[in-house]
């Protein structure tokens, strides 16, 4: 039995929201992350958002943190 992981839809805009206003990629957006890229069929604004993501992570604007989200 294969075990799959899916990307809810709309799920990638929603992460990229929540990470650029804490200014933290969590466990759970990384799980995220991996899930839409794994999907081998993401849109071109996808892929920008991913992009953009990984550029952020890259300038210092966003931390990758140990925790499994950002609600408390």
């Amino acid at each position: 039995m294969s075990n799959y992981i899916n990307l809810l839809p709309a799920g990638l805009f929603e992460l990229f929201a929540e990470a650029t206003s804490s200014g933290r990629i969590t466990i759970a957006d990384r799980y995220g992350l991996m899930a839409a890229l794994l999907q081998n069929s993401l849109s071109e604004e996808e892929q920008s958002i991913l992009d953009r993501l990984l550029y952020g992570v890259r300038r210092g604007r966003l931390q990758v943190v140990n925790e499994i989200s950002n609600v408390e």
